[in-house]
């Protein structure tokens, strides 16, 4: 953190290099999802998230020497907890973008955090920046009519997944604190054991050429290592009210992100909504303080 974030947040002003690093995940995991998605034909959802994953415990390992942490007892269920729910945020969401859009999975999903923003919020301008938030979430998704009816098992997955990101946050939280960003590296190494099972049921003799391992790199680097290590920093800076609705931006990214490079287009009461969460993004970086 620079010298002049740093005299803000001790002022008691908006934590600048959380709320930055936070911004930076969600535009790194939402661009490797649109990589992800080249994917999906070959190896399907499944495998595609099993190569995310493993190539992000690597690049981590290399980066991070995970096995010189030594975690104190008290903290094994935690981060155990953290490994699980980030294999299974990982695999539901990516299944969900099987059958719907990234920027309507990406909304989805957030109503894990905007739950956990509701639940643990106090102050009256936290649920002002949530309500805002909420009614974006409502006019991106159905009730409001849509061009194309979506895939009901895809919209249940995205909602699971976005449970899962809540218990994620959680359980990130109660780990960081003492490990710092050697938890991204122990969590992502559990969640790839846990998936090799789904790895090694789908073998393929493309996933030595190049262009594949490039690919899983690339993904490895964007989807995995790069967001939840900035996603660390902010978790453990950031209280949960401020950090559950800030990603509201996310379903904002993944929506222009799907139309510049998967061609998704969205509808007008959309885009409405994607000003509505930018509105709430804005509010709560502005009225945050650290904690």
């Amino acid at each position: 953190m620079d010298s002049v974030a740093q005299r803000r947040d001790a002022r008691g002003g908006a934590p600048l290099f959380p709320i930055g690093a936070l911004i930076g995940a969600m535009v790194s995991i939402q661009y490797g999802a649109t990589l992800a998605k080249g994917l999906f034909a070959e190896f399907g959802a499944e495998g595609t998230t099993f190569l995310r994953l493993v190539a992000g415990a690597l690049i981590l390992g290399i980066l991070l020497r995970p096995w010189r942490a030594r975690p104190s007892r008290h903290i094994l269920v935690p981060l155990s907890l953290y490994g699980v729910t980030l294999a299974a945020m990982n695999l539901l969401f990516y299944m969900a973008l099987e059958t719907i859009p990234l920027g309507i999975a990406s909304a989805l999903q957030f109503v894990g955090p905007l739950l956990l923003a509701t639940l643990t919020s106090r102050r009256r301008i936290d649920f002002v920046w949530i309500a805002l938030a909420a009614l974006g979430i409502v006019l991106m998704v159905p009730p409001v009519r849509v061009e194309q009816a979506l895939d009901p098992e895809g919209v249940i997955l995205a909602l699971a997944a976005g449970a899962c990101w809540a218990f994620y946050i959680v359980y990130g939280q109660k780990a960081g604190r003492e490990l710092g960003t050697q938890t991204t590296a122990i969590g992502m190494t559990i969640a790839a054991i846990l998936l090799l099972p789904i790895g090694f049921a789908r073998p393929s003799a493309a996933l030595l050429e190049p262009s594949v391992l490039v690919s899983a790199v690339l993904i490895g680097i964007f989807s995995s290592a790069l967001p939840f290590s900035l996603e660390m920093m902010a978790l453990t800076r950031l209280p949960a009210r401020a950090y559950g609705t800030l990603t509201s931006m996310e379903p904002v990214i993944g929506a222009v992100l799907g139309l510049m490079l998967l061609h998704e287009a969205l509808t007008l009461w959309q885009w409405v909504g994607i000003l509505g969460i930018v509105a709430a993004v804005c509010g709560t970086a502005m009225t945050t303080r650290t904690t």
